[in-house]
């Protein structure tokens, strides 16, 4: 149960009307009061609400959306399609961009919980994992929109990262492409697809080894240093994979600037099948994730929480999709 004002005034031993003085500094009363209020609020964790319904306890028809980079194409597709869902169910969405950053995170939580969201989705990666314990142990419904929940008890969605970075590898390898380059991120899940990957990889009888990986943050920009970084290398591979499509599209740039044709000099393969996939020229050989199911089925659970209707854990795995499209063609014999 949420902790609301009537709580706060009885463990107080105050009235309401005190308690709301305490919370707007308004009225004349004994600084020792104000201070038995306030120390009773910071007791109870209680995040005095803006709105006046959560005043009394009731649902403010809001969920907290909370996503590590807005500007990845990922994760503004999904957070739409979130957005979407809740309308089409009768919420509202306050969504916020953490950028990974420990102040911000906790910053954005403490504002939510002001805010009274009747539930949080979480589809960043937490520095603090404490802050994501403090809503669950005030039994604010959380779901997350990762694998990486790191902790037990709560539900989590996200497309089964392991398996992509197979199906990715395999299909390059079936090309007839053994040199390759792999670029994640230092996240969970670009590393589970990096895992997959050498799974496949190793399973077809090559070695694989840890410079072919190349780990940076998720920009055009660095998609296209990552490129140059290779190239500067002088052992140009016959293939990359990059483990989403904002680094691949800027691998694709960086190719067209420095006259590397895709896909006669260079296969290259991402992960999301965001919009860039399909609107790039060449069309982009991807890794689908299936953004709309997985954005309805997080809205769904959260709402089935907050209802009452759920309150088990659970991990569920969407199935990855082969995207073949043009960015990846048959090794030549010259490449060989």
């Amino acid at each position: 149960m949420k902790v609301t004002i009537y709580d706060v005034a009885e463990k107080a031993g105050v009235s309401i009307a005190t308690v709301s003085k305490v919370i707007n500094s308004t009225g004349n009363m004994r600084q020792a009061t104000r201070e038995r209020v306030l120390s009773v609020m910071e007791e109870l964790n209680y995040y005095p609400s803006m709105m006046a319904s959560a005043l009394t306890g009731k649902k403010t028809e809001t969920l907290g959306l909370l996503v590590p980079d807005i500007s990845n194409p990922f994760f503004s597709e999904i957070a739409r399609t979130i957005e979407d869902r809740a309308h089409e169910k009768g919420l509202s969405v306050i969504m916020c961009s953490t950028d990974e950053s420990l102040e911000k995170e906790k910053k954005y939580l403490e504002l939510l919980r002001r805010k009274q969201v009747d539930g949080f989705i979480i589809a960043s990666s937490f520095n603090d994992k404490n802050l994501l314990k403090g809503i669950k142990s005030a039994s604010i419904p959380l779901v997350m929109l990762t694998q990486e929940a790191g902790m037990a008890g709560v539900t989590s969605v996200a497309v089964d990262d392991f398996s992509g970075g197979y199906d990715a590898a395999n299909h390059l390898l079936e090309l007839g492409h053994q040199k390759i380059a792999l670029i994640n991120e230092n996240r969970l899940s670009s590393k589970m697809r990096v895992y997959g990957f050498r799974e496949a990889y190793e399973s077809h009888g090559y070695t694989f080894t840890d410079d072919m990986v190349i780990t940076t943050n998720a920009s055009l920009a660095n998609g296209k240093k990552v490129l140059q970084t290779i190239i500067n290398n002088g052992n140009l591979p016959s293939a990359i994979f990059a483990c989403n499509d904002l680094l691949a599209i800027g691998v694709l740039q960086g190719a067209r600037e420095r006259g590397i044709n895709i896909p006669e000099d260079l296969s290259l393969m991402g992960f999301d099948n965001t919009i860039l996939a399909t609107t790039s020229v060449p069309g982009l050989t991807t890794i689908a994730q299936p953004i709309e199911e997985m954005g309805k089925k997080v809205v769904d659970v959260i709402i089935d929480s907050i209802n009452n209707k759920y309150s088990g854990s659970e991990r569920i795995l969407y199935n990855p999709e082969l995207m073949q499209r043009d960015t990846t063609r048959v090794l030549s014999e010259e490449r060989v």
